[in-house]
């Protein structure tokens, strides 16, 4: 069995417990891409979030989200962290930025979700 990395970040291991909980399989890719070292987390825009994502979609970014670009479709956005400014281009357009840890209570199977890497 390959050792457990040891996080500083309380919030980290808490929300790395909770997703393994779960035993959905969505989860548990979103538990192995926030697994990752430090450098090599997901960072993602919102330019990129405008791109992939439809009207109303629920997405799941693994990491950060940062405010580079336009976003002008109301989703909801589940991530880890967000910068500032990427939560006032969510909220600007109606949408919603929550943490990773409510999307899991919310829906613990992980259905309808997309991830965005």
């Amino acid at each position: 069995m390959p050792q457990r990395r040891k996080f500083t970040n309380v919030l980290l291991r808490k929300t790395l417990d909770e997703l393994w909980k779960t035993r959905s399989p969505f989860w548990r890719r979103v538990h192995e891409l926030l697994s990752r070292p430090a450098r090599q987390r997901i960072v993602v825009n919102v330019s990129k979030i405008n791109r992939y994502a439809n009207e109303g979609d629920v997405v799941v970014v693994p990491g950060k989200v940062l405010g580079s670009g336009e976003l002008n479709k109301k989703v909801t956005v589940a991530a880890f962290s967000f910068s500032y400014t990427a939560l006032e281009k969510i909220e600007e357009v109606g949408g919603e930025a929550i943490h990773i840890l409510e999307l899991v209570r919310k829906n613990p199977k992980g259905k309808g979700l997309k991830i965005i890497i």
